[in-house]
């Protein structure tokens, strides 16, 4: 997969590849795309954003959309693409303004 085949705030249920070596079923919520990779949020784990490359996708299953007033609530100093250069994780809380947080 590249970047193309990825758009910010769209969850996708993906196949991916974990780190040992293993296809994994997983939700993410794209909050970024990078030139090398996307910060994601794992929607069914803890709130730690992630850094994910493109090659470790195997498949896109599912996407869908979400809506401007469901979008998850995160400064873009915490997603630029120079702090996550040496990175794959940063512990974030963000919340969604239709959640009422």
């Amino acid at each position: 997969m590249n970047k193309t085949d990825f758009e910010p705030h769209v969850r996708y249920t993906v196949t991916l590849r974990d780190e040992k070596e293993k296809l994994r079923a997983a939700n993410i919520y794209v909050l970024k795309l990078h030139s090398d990779g996307m910060v994601v949020r794992m929607t069914e784990r803890d709130g730690i954003l992630r850094k994910l490359k493109f090659e470790n996708v195997i498949c896109i299953v599912k996407k869908t959309p979400v809506a401007k007033t469901a979008h998850y609530s995160t400064p873009e100093a915490v997603l630029d693409e120079k702090n996550w250069k040496n990175r794959t994780e940063i512990q974030h809380y963000g919340s969604s303004p239709s959640a009422g947080k």
